[in-house]
């Protein structure tokens, strides 16, 4: 009887075993199959004649003009290779068409010939920021997340790490991209890129950079310290009844950017990152005092570098305050609303010295409004704007 026991446990055993290895060959050849009809698919999307792949594509991106059905311009991009390099050509810059498509549209400079409105909503309690694009000319729509931006207190400076994605903000992040970086008195600040801003844009080196390096998500995607603009703030001369005084070096812009015919550096891509996701458009530490001198250095001196400062506000008499002209976008007085011009050299002012590059300004208790245009980027703007929230005892 033991005998027999063992030789049917050996016969259901080995019944076992074969069923499981039939299973195993089934499920990979399963997976075989899907892989196999998959690639069918994309070869046939691919092969595609071009001339008629290129006017479909576009026909898509002019019929898609705003948000949120131009979602279906970036799902053309990520069909396969050969939609998304054609995709590419056809959907223009911000400073041509006026949108933001792609999550690099918001490295890019803003239209030349109007703002691009946008607004930003602030969490109190978790100490963050989201910027989002007007999808209409209410100031309280839903609209277009584009940037997120966090607090972070340090004993000897703040840091506000903008990323492109809402939730995850962490310099170990694939979406991270830059952070903002003030002194102690919180009345200087640096805006540092993630990626190299323009070819050959030097970076400042520092422990947190090895550190973020060492985190990637993605080890393809480089990170690093690159200075694209420097912001400091004076003393107050008005008093709290009049905007704060600003000054900005943009240290990747040149001054003739502004001019007739001038060009600001615009990237194309994320150096070797994934183009395919889509997540945020549904997109150091160092010494003080090197910090400091550096700061110093950057605001004093203009080394051919686009500089930017309030425009002159106006008293206005039935009011007895100092204002300026938001046209509609800002509704509540705040020391925090500004606007940039830029300034101009040896006191040659020229019409476009005129014209508003930058304006915040606040409509609710949580909610401003950001306008930005040509030659700064929602990146650089946002980082701009996130230096007014800090409280500045020396400046009032």
């Amino acid at each position: 009887m033991l005998g027999i026991g063992r030789r049917s446990f050996d016969m259901r055993l080995g019944y076992g075993l074969k069923s499981r290895s039939r299973r195993v060959v089934q499920d990979s050849s399963m997976a075989a199959a899907e892989a196999e009809i998959d690639e069918l698919k994309r070869s046939c999307w691919e092969n595609l004649p071009e001339e008629l792949l290129r006017e479909v594509l576009t026909r898509i991106e002019e019929s898609e003009s705003s948000w949120p059905v131009r979602r279906n311009v970036v799902a053309c991009a990520g069909v396969c290779r050969s939609w998304r390099e054609i995709m590419k050509e056809v959907v223009m810059t911000p400073e041509v068409a006026g949108k933001l498509t792609f999550p690099i549209s918001v490295k890019q400079p803003g239209p030349r010939e109007s703002l691009l409105q946008c607004f930003i909503r602030r969490d109190r309690s978790t100490h963050t920021y989201h910027l989002y694009l007007n999808l209409t000319q209410a100031l309280a729509d839903d609209g277009k997340f584009l940037l997120a931006g966090r607090k972070f207190r340090r004993p000897t400076c703040t840091e506000y790490n903008i990323s492109l994605h809402p939730d995850d903000m962490s310099k170990g992040s694939s979406t991270y991209i830059g952070k903002l970086r003030s002194n102690f008195l919180a009345t200087k600040f640096t805006i540092y890129d993630g990626l190299p801003p323009h070819a050959g844009a030097k970076m400042m080196r520092s422990r947190s950079t090895r550190l973020v390096g060492s985190k990637q998500v993605s080890p393809r995607i480089p990170a690093g310290n690159y200075p694209v603009a420097h912001i400091s703030y004076e003393l107050n001369v008005l008093g709290s009844r009049g905007p704060r005084r600003m000054h900005c070096v943009m240290d990747a812009i040149p001054a003739s950017a502004i001019e007739p015919g001038g060009v600001a550096p615009t990237q194309t891509e994320f150096p070797l990152s994934n183009i395919d996701s889509f997540p945020s458009l549904p997109f150091f530490r160092s010494k003080s005092s090197r910090k400091e001198n550096f700061l110093c250095e950057s605001t004093d001196q203009r080394n051919g570098e686009l500089v930017l400062k309030n425009k002159a506000p106006r008293w206005h008499e039935q009011l007895q305050c100092w204002c300026l002209n938001f046209h509609g976008r800002v509704t509540v007085a705040s020391v925090k609303n500004f606007q940039l011009v830029a300034s101009a050299e040896n006191g040659q002012a020229g019409p476009q010295h005129e014209k508003v590059i930058l304006q915040f300004g606040k409509v609710g208790k949580d909610v401003f409004t950001m306008d930005y245009r040509y030659p700064l980027s929602a990146f650089q703007a946002f980082g701009i704007c996130l230096s007014s929230f800090d409280t500045k005892i020396a400046c009032e």
